[in-house]
């Protein structure tokens, strides 16, 4: 977990390789690096599934440090630059972000290694939200968590949107599919089909 809101910062990588991503890097981006060095991990792409300070506030440090393009989903790149500056209505400080340099689509692929990163459009919680499907599970952001979804009382959001993006994008991958959300604890797509209650008809 990283940043004042503890969102989930997630690095996907290719063992054979040694290619990686770092998913929703949302701050402490040195101790990001640190993880990342560990392995060393080669970082390919550093993606945000949406543009929200608390997602993207490590941007720069991490592109900066590691060359790694910046990839976020369309109709939420112009909201990039001015991420930085929704944290000062909580009273926090996060760092610009910097542009976005590949504009992602709904059915993209991104190669990591042999790991194909197929992208979803799941607007709803901001109004060009996306999910990354992995051989491991889907990277929702904060469309979809355990128990619960997003918010869509913020600038962009829309509750109706919200939860047709989740039925019909992220509830039709196999029930066994591990749902890794943007904040919180991961979960499956069977256990939410069942037991959300924001998801039953």
């Amino acid at each position: 977990m990283v940043g004042p809101l503890q969102a989930n910062c997630f690095i996907v990588g290719d063992e054979v390789s040694g290619e990686a991503v770092v998913i929703d890097p949302g701050g402490d981006g040195d101790a990001v690096l640190s993880v990342i060095g560990k392995r060393p991990w080669k970082v390919v792409a550093v993606l945000n599934t949406h543009a929200h300070f608390d997602h993207t506030g490590a941007n720069g440090t991490l592109t900066r440090k590691t060359g790694a393009p910046l990839m976020i989903p369309r109709d939420d790149a112009p909201d990039l630059p001015l991420a930085h500056l929704a944290a000062r209505l909580y009273g926090l400080e996060e760092k610009e972000s910097p542009p976005a340099d590949r504009i992602l689509e709904e059915g993209d692929v991104i190669r990591v290694g042999d790991e194909e990163i197929h992208v979803l459009s799941t607007p709803g919680h901001t109004v060009g939200g996306g999910a990354f499907v992995t051989s491991i599970g889907v990277f929702s952001g904060d469309s979809l968590f355990a128990g619960s979804i997003g918010r869509s009382d913020l600038p962009g959001g829309d509750y109706d949107t919200l939860i047709n993006s989740i039925k019909e994008k992220i509830l039709s991958l196999s029930d066994d599919t591990p749902v890794y959300p943007g904040h919180g604890p991961a979960t499956t797509v069977g256990r939410e089909r069942a037991t959300n209650l924001f998801l039953q008809d």
